[in-house]
């Protein structure tokens, strides 16, 4: 298996895992040993499961206008704890990689590894839910017919993601391809930096 496939693996069960409940406030039992790879992946998809699930909350046109904002601030929570597992798996293809030699012809990629793999995670939950809509016996075929051509086509896209992802591991690996980490620098998190917030010192 390969470590995207590997990813995959874990997303796709990470996902079933969090609808045996279907809760955003479930606490994940992570299957993995902490330290490992596979742990920071469970937790990774975990994170993005619990913020779908949050995004479709909140988009109830009755919802209460305090309840919406606490959810918001929820939501910005959740996107910098997903952001910091990213930079974490980052951190991990960064040590990994650490000995190789790097070709002087060397490019750098677009995106780095773990943001690769964190489209792979939200595929894999675009996928479950898009299945779920084919699975629905609540509306005409049409709809159903409109989801299994969409979700015909998530699956291309994950086999090509998985196909891209394990090809600039192999460009790392060989040196042909070298990775930076570039670290989040949200400005609106920080009060030193977000004008709204400093303005109040």
């Amino acid at each position: 298996m390969t470590f995207a496939q590997n990813c995959m693996q874990r997303f796709e069960e990470t996902v079933v895992l969090y609808h045996r409940t279907d809760d955003v406030d479930a606490t994940l039992v992570n299957p993995y040993p902490v330290g490992g790879i596979d742990h920071t992946l469970v937790a990774k998809n975990w994170i993005d499961d619990v913020q779908w699930h949050l995004e479709d909350i909140i988009r109830d046109p009755d919802i209460n206008p305090e309840e919406a904002l606490a959810l918001k601030r929820r939501i910005d929570k959740s996107n910098q704890d997903r952001t910091d597992l990213v930079e974490e798996i980052d951190s991990y293809f960064r040590e990994h990689f650490a000995g190789v030699n790097v070709l002087p012809n060397a490019t750098i990629n677009t995106e780095s590894p773990a943001w690769a793999i964190d489209r792979l995670s939200i595929l894999a939950l675009k996928i479950y839910h898009m299945r779920e809509q084919v699975q629905r016996e609540d509306v005409d075929q049409e709809h159903r017919q409109r989801c299994e051509d969409k979700l015909q086509i998530l699956l291309e896209q994950r086999t090509d993601l998985i196909t891209a992802i394990d090809q600039l591991l192999d460009d790392i690996s060989a040196g042909r391809k070298y990775m930076k980490v570039y670290r989040q620098m949200k400005m609106y998190n920080d009060p030193s930096t977000n004008p709204i917030l400093y303005g109040k010192e």
